[in-house]
């Protein structure tokens, strides 16, 4: 159908009449009495699955109750009683989780709720209910693996949850060494005999089964069975089994012997195959590689002794293989059979590598901030007593000065005074003038008092520096899936060494930004890279005893193993580094008294910060162009 339309079903004796409605008209005609729709998925089945729209009545739409219960198979049963059958419903997987849309629908209330439903030993942990929007919404949480079932009769909708179910081949490989787990499909018999002979009971399993049965002439011997409505494929089984004995089928036609005598046959017919395949004549085919290497493939497709002593080859014991690297050629000779295996196996390794490219980002930012205040302060005077002069200044320069002028004053005129003034370095009592690291000047502002008999010298001085940096790094560059790549760019410092025997040379460090990468493309279409990313700078130059100077590198790396989404910027680490300092020079006792001791002090503060940051962003290269794919 393409869509659910109204049907009326009847009983007519032992046949049941079922009649479909116009699509056309059904929307003029009463609501179908049952109407059923069902979507079974697997954990990997198709994200949505929607149920046609049905046909539209009216009548008020609302969720009438809704139960959970578990299923005699261990499945989860989730329930919704609808007060109307014809509530479109969209059922779809969503990551883990299933989601229910009744649309058009509402939840009371006491309905909206979250049910805890571990203890029911299913595969749903939990279900909620809830309204949104103009729906109402079933949100259910099963452990995966899981595979659900949805359908619909009258106004009842009905969700399960189950594992899903082992495969065909995983229940054969199970029932190979366990009958128990072996399941059987055969028309059900009873046998019943004592001492019968084993060719007389398959002669009857033939004739119920319709089966032609083949019987080699070692089979011999008795057995005696009951067996009660048991299928009849199980009852072959066992008799085989007690009796030793193997079957093996073609068709219609079904041979029997013994186990020993069936796999000896088996082994006499491979053994011939390889007689036969022996005397084939070989052939020799040239195929040319686009894109593997020649040389690597030969290598595979050669043989390999191995640990055993045995030889792991996918030629024949008279093939042989051959690369012949300039054309990129592979010269191979074997039995035809072989070489149509080769050359399929060829055609699947003989694809193009996807590409990466690999961009990296490697920042460094600096925030810069200093602040030095200081001041020159000196005081020079001179008196005359009773007993001499009196003098004062900066330094012992500065008084010296003074007195030596006033002695060479008495010498000539008999009168100390007029004495000399020191020079203004010798009159400085304080020297703390501010003192940049950054080396740039500062401001200053001078005063000076000048009395009779003294001089007041004063210097402020100060200076703030502020200061941001960023240095950016953009190494990139394309590799092959699983192939490592390197760029580096940089330099060499160069310095000089003395040995023992006082020879100079010359010696090299490398200061270098460096990407070294090795991708791996993943089925899903993401990145794992193994990254190694440096980044050095010239340090210091460090002394040696021997004389001279080695620089030093300040190094910058990360190693690391990442998984990311193609196109998706990934931070790999950062540093982050701050350094505060805070310096007061000062002369003692006069630099604490309050206010004035600022004339007797000088403050710096500074304060460094570095922070490191290092992207990278994997793009996917579309094959056979340099082109980004899309994500």
């Amino acid at each position: 159908l393409a869509q659910l339309v109204p049907y009326q079903m009847q009983v007519q004796g032992n046949a049941v009449l079922l009649t479909l409605d116009n699509a056309g008209t059904a929307s003029a005609r009463t609501p179908p009495n049952s109407a059923a729709a069902s979507v079974k998925a697997a954990a990997k089945s198709r994200p949505s699955q929607s149920a046609p729209a049905p046909v539209v009545t009216s009548g008020p739409r609302n969720i009438s109750d809704l139960s959970f219960r578990r299923g005699p198979a261990g499945q989860a049963v989730i329930t919704v009683k609808l007060s109307n059958p014809s509530i479109p419903v969209d059922v779809r997987q969503e990551g883990n989780q299933i989601i229910a849309d009744f649309q058009g629908a509402t939840l009371s209330k006491g309905q909206q709720r979250r049910l805890d439903v571990t203890d029911f030993a299913t595969p749903v942990s939990a279900v909620q209910a809830l309204n949104r929007g103009n729906d109402a919404r079933l949100t259910i949480d099963p452990t995966p693996p899981f595979e659900f079932l949805a359908y619909q009769a009258d106004n009842q909708y009905v969700i399960e949850v189950r594992p899903p179910q082992k495969s065909k081949e995983e229940d054969d490989k199970a029932a190979l060494f366990d009958m128990s787990k072996k399941k059987y499909t055969g028309d059900l018999l009873s046998l019943n005999f004592q001492d019968i002979e084993v060719r007389a009971i398959l002669q009857i399993l033939a004739d119920f089964t319709g089966l032609n049965i083949v019987v080699s002439d070692t089979v011999k011997g008795n057995l005696t069975l009951r067996l009660q409505n048991v299928p009849w494929d199980q009852a072959l089984d066992i008799i085989l089994r007690t009796k030793g004995l193997t079957m093996r089928q073609n068709g219609n036609v079904v041979f029997i012997a013994p186990t020993e005598e069936i796999a000896a046959r088996e082994k006499l017919e491979l053994e011939s195959r390889k007689v036969v395949e022996d005397l084939v004549p070989l052939r020799t085919e040239v195929i040319q590689l686009n894109y593997a290497k020649a040389e690597d493939v030969a290598k595979l497709l050669q043989p390999e002794r191995g640990k055993d002593n045995n030889t792991r080859n996918m030629l024949s014991p008279r093939g042989e293989i051959n690369a012949y690297v300039p054309t990129n050629t592979l010269v191979i000779k074997d039995v035809p059979d072989k070489l149509t295996e080769i050359r399929k196996l060829i055609a699947e390794l003989d694809t193009p590598a996807r590409q990466v490219m690999i961009d990296s980002r490697v920042v460094i930012a600096s925030d810069d901030y200093a602040r030095d205040i200081g001041v020159r302060f000196g005081v020079t005077g001179v008196n005359q007593t009773s007993n001499g002069i009196n003098a004062l200044s900066g330094s012992l320069a500065g008084t010296s000065t003074i007195v030596n002028s006033a002695v060479n004053n008495l010498t000539t005129t008999g009168q100390p005074f007029p004495v000399a003034v020191p020079p203004l370095a010798e009159r400085i009592g304080v020297p703390l003038p501010a003192a940049p690291s950054g080396g740039g000047a500062p401001a200053k502002l001078a005063m000076a008092i000048l009395g009779a008999d003294y001089l007041v010298d004063l210097e402020l001085s100060a200076l703030q520096t502020e200061g941001k940096g960023e240095i950016l790094s953009n190494p990139r560059v394309v590799t092959t899936d699983l192939k490592k790549a390197t760029i580096v760019q940089g330099r060499q410092i160069p310095y000089s060494e003395v040995d023992d025997q006082g020879q100079v040379t010359t010696q090299f460090k490398d200061a270098l930004l460096k990407l070294e990468v090795t991708p791996q493309i993943t089925p899903d279409d993401r990145v794992r890279m193994d990254l190694v990313i440096s980044k050095d700078d010239v340090g210091v130059n460090v002394p040696q005893a021997t004389g001279g100077f080695v620089p030093s590198i300040d190094k910058r790396e990360v190693q690391t193993q990442v998984l990311v989404n193609n196109g998706e910027t990934v931070v790999l680490g950062g540093v982050f580094e701050q350094n505060k300092n805070k310096g007061n020079d000062k002369v003692p006792l006069l630099g604490d008294i309050p206010l004035l001791g600022y004339l007797f002090q000088r403050n710096s503060t500074n304060t460094i910060k570095r922070e490191l940051l290092i992207f990278v962003t994997p793009q996917i290269l579309k094959e056979g162009s340099g082109a980004v794919a899309e994500r």
